[in-house]
């Protein structure tokens, strides 16, 4: 019997008694792996071997995981520094606790993440508390951690999954296929085999010469395995990103862009919004340490800001009778929302004096010092938008969500009254998850108030918004943890088979 180099090799170093993996026929024979799988495919055609299937399962520690076996954990760093600051009798200050753990960076929003999840205590308005009976020796993805780097098999399966989503290790499955000889294959072998010359390509210098004619061609199995290549894609997020600017650009906005870090006078003073406000304290926003405040301000919107929050405005108004620092004005942060950027074009220092009507939004990040859970990050992007024009209504805003959101495929938007010391009237929006059940907060929005608009010379109505885009995909795709989406905790498989909606 004539068959190919391959094939012959392949028979000749097969066994009848026991099954053999296309590795070791590779090593065996001295050829590559895909060529060995190749020629098994075509033996088994012939009849001469049979192939077994099985897949291999390999647990990997990544470079992270590694590193937490070999020292520890950062949520058990934080907590033994909550302990040891005396956070199991009375609630301590977050940072003071975070300083004391020496975690850094990444590590500090991963111990945050992890810390009330697995009870060593709980994290409420910027302090934490530790739980006296939490038993960091028993933490089972500690456990795991140490037994994986000792090479030590991993049999629970929710800690390996938990431990696969924090990127700690990583799974791959490879098919482990073994070839044993038929009968038909032991009856050719001691018959006797005779190598076939085969060609795999056609040259030129075999058409051109018709030798084509006389040669044997090598067979392809189109159905043997491929090597898998994962190539790069735009994120979910900025796909979705770019669909909400493209659904306010049809709807008649104009997009603004403003600094990422701005002055707090911007961020929050424009806004009626006190500066012995909870939100405006340092457990709430990220201040700059360098430089820390901004040199330059409209010195009159500044004065009529000022006068603003100390008497009002109209003669009914009576201000909030609460200091008013102008340094603390120019102080500089991350902007908790992009609503520094609507203060500064209805301002007009952005683009100059805006007449109505006007429409303008922004699909930018935002940073606040929230308490990390499934719909809470430290930063996400913000939905901004504000319509200027001649008496507007709730009615108007609530037509404009509608129309907003129906472009998503969600029409069941739900409205709560809500207070903002810069909107009257004010108004949360609410929608349902589709896997849950449950009403999501996606928004907050108003009407905004005479104290705001008064001292920006702005004087007609602003209906405005800030609607939360993480929150836009978990309505549209699913998604019960947004830390899923994007962050240290990010399931890259979830995005490479997540099917883009429009």
């Amino acid at each position: 019997m004539q068959l190919p180099a391959a094939q012959v090799a392949v028979l000749e170093a097969a066994s009848a008694d026991e099954a053999t993996s296309v590795d070791a026929l590779a090593e065996a024979t001295d050829l590559p792996p895909e060529t060995v799988t190749g020629a098994v495919f075509e033996l088994e055609a012939e009849g001469l071997v049979t192939v077994s299937e099985c897949v291999d399962e390999t647990i990997t520690l990544t470079d992270e995981g590694r590193e937490y076996a070999e020292s520890e954990l950062p949520e058990i760093s934080l907590y033994e520094a909550a302990l040891e600051a005396g956070a199991d009798d009375d609630p301590v200050s977050m940072g003071q606790v975070i300083g004391a753990s020496g975690l850094e960076g990444n590590a500090v929003d991963i111990a945050l993440s992890n810390y009330a999840r697995k009870g060593y205590g709980q994290i409420d308005s910027g302090e934490i508390t530790a739980d006296p009976d939490a038993d960091p020796a028993s933490d089972e993805e500690a456990t795991a951690l140490e037994s994986l780097a000792a090479d030590e098999n991993l049999d629970d399966a929710a800690v390996r999954d938990q431990l696969e989503r924090r990127g700690l290790l990583e799974i791959s499955e490879t098919t482990v296929r073994e070839v044993t000889l038929t009968d038909d294959g032991v009856t050719e072998l001691m018959a006797g085999l005779e190598t076939a010359e085969t060609v795999g390509q056609v040259t030129p210098e075999l058409l051109t010469g018709g030798e084509w004619e006389d040669v044997e061609f090598a067979e392809y199995n189109v159905e043997a395995d491929a090597e898998q290549f994962e190539g790069g894609r735009v994120h979910i997020l900025r796909q979705t990103a770019d669909r909400v600017k493209d659904v306010l650009v049809g709807m008649g906005f104009q997009e603004m862009e403003g600094p990422h870090v701005d002055a707090d006078f911007w961020i929050n003073d424009c806004l009626f919004m006190p500066q012995d406000h909870p939100a405006r304290t340092h457990w709430d926003r990220f201040a700059l340490e360098q430089p820390t405040h901004i040199d330059d301000l409209p010195e009159d919107l500044v004065a009529d800001v000022e006068r603003a929050h100390r008497e009002g405005v109209g003669p009914d108004g009576e201000g909030y009778h609460s200091p008013w620092d102008e340094d603390f004005a120019r102080a500089l942060a991350l902007r908790g929302h992009t609503t520094s950027l609507s203060t500064r074009y209805l301002s007009g220092e952005e683009i100059g004096e805006i007449e109505p009507p006007a429409r303008f939004f922004s699909v930018e990040k935002v940073y606040r010092n929230d308490t990390l859970d499934p719909t809470h990050l430290l930063e996400f992007f913000q939905i901004e938008g504000w319509v200027m024009a001649e008496d507007l209504s709730v009615r108007d805003l609530m037509g404009t969500f509608e129309e907003f959101y129906a472009q998503f495929g969600i029409e069941d938007i739900q409205f709560k009254p809500h207070y903002n010391p810069y909107t009257e009237p004010s108004f949360e929006l609410f929608g349902t998850h589709p896997t849950t059940g449950e009403l999501v907060e996606i928004g907050n929005s108003g009407i905004f108030r005479e104290e705001m608009l008064e001292p920006l010379g702005v004087e007609c109505d602003v209906m405005a918004w800030g609607l939360a885009l993480e929150r836009l995909l978990m309505l549209m795709y699913g998604f019960e943890d947004i830390r899923d989406i994007h962050g240290t905790l990010c399931d890259l498989e979830l995005l490479r088979e997540t099917e883009v909606t429009y």
